[in-house]
C-alpha cells in the first residue's frame, strides 16, 4: 500500500470526511482491521482564508506547497489538496511537493464524462465559481460548466463559510441549495457538481433532481486507487 498525503484543515469538517471515507473503503476492500497509510498536514483555515480574501494566491501556494513538501518528507507517495478552491494553486503545490498530486478537478471531470454529463451546475465557493481556473479546465475536457446567478452565488458561498465550515447543517440551507439546483435544471443543466468539499455534509448527491457528483468522495476514491493500485481496480 502506498501512503496518501492529505493537505487538510480547509476546513477540517471536510478533511474528516476524507479520512473517514478513505479508511472505510480500505477496510471494505481488505477486510478485518485494515486501514489506510495516511500522512496529514492540517492547516489553520483562518490563515488560508485571509490569503484568499486578500487575493494573495502566491503566498497561499507557498503555504500549501511547503505543507506538501513536508508530507513528502514524512513518506507520502502522493498529495491531495482537500479543497476545490485551493486547486487554484495546484501547480506550485505539485512542484514544491515533488510527488504526484491527485487533482480534484481532473478526477471530477473524468467522472462526469464517464457518466455522459457535459453541462453541470457548479456549486462551490465564490472563488471557485467566479475564478476562471475551474471552468477553463473543465472546458478543456469538453465540459460546459454552469454557475448560479450572482445572488445565488452569494447564498452558496455564505452557507459554505458561515455554516458548513463551522459545523452547522441547517434544513433552510439545504432548501436554498435545492431551489438553486431546480432553477439550473430548468435552464438546461444535466448534472450537479458539489464543488466544495463541505457541500456533501448538507446534501446527498443521490437525492437531487439532477445526477449529483460529490467532488470529495470522487477525490478520495482516486487516492484509494493510487494507494492500492491493481487491488482497487480488481475490486471495482
Amino acid at each position: 500500500m502506498k501512503t496518501i498525503g492529505l493537505i487538510g484543515g480547509m476546513s477540517w469538517e471536510s478533511t474528516a470526511v476524507y479520512y473517514r471515507h478513505i479508511n472505510q473503503e480500505v477496510r471494505r476492500l481488505r477486510g478485518g482491521l485494515a486501514s489506510a497509510e495516511i500522512a496529514m498536514r492540517s492547516l489553520d483555515f483562518t490563515e488560508v482564508v485571509a490569503l484568499q480574501q486578500a487575493g494573495r494566491w502566491d503566498q497561499a501556494g507557498d503555504l500549501l506547497g511547503r505543507a506538501g513538501a513536508g508530507l513528502a518528507r514524512a513518506g507520502a507517495d502522493c498529495v491531495l489538496i482537500c479543497t476545490n478552491t485551493m486547486h487554484l494553486v495546484a501547480e506550485p503545490v505539485a512542484a514544491m511537493s515533488g510527488i504526484p498530486l491527485i487533482d480534484i478537478i481532473t478526477e471530477t471531470a473524468s467522472t462526469l464524462l464517464a457518466h455522459g454529463h457535459k453541462r453541470p451546475l457548479l456549486l462551490a465557493t465564490r472563488y471557485t465559481m467566479e475564478h476562471g481556473f475551474y471552468t477553463e479546465r473543465m472546458k478543456a475536457q469538453g465540459i460546459e460548466v454552469m454557475v448560479p446567478t450572482a445572488d445565488d452565488r452569494t447564498i452558496v458561498h455564505d452557507i459554505i463559510f458561515n455554516e458548513l465550515c463551522q459545523g452547522q447543517v441547517r434544513a433552510a440551507a439545504r432548501a436554498a441549495y435545492l431551489d438553486i439546483i431546480g432553477r439550473a435544471k430548468a435552464e438546461g443543466a444535466d448534472s450537479v457538481i458539489l464543488g466544495c468539499t463541505e457541500i456533501g455534509l448538507l446534501i446527498d448527491p443521490k437525492t437531487l433532481p439532477l445526477p449529483g457528483f460529490d467532488s470529495t468522495t470522487i477525490h478520495a476514491d482516486a487516492a484509494i486507487r493510487f494507494a492500492l493500485g491493481d487491488e482497487a481496480a480488481k475490486a471495482a
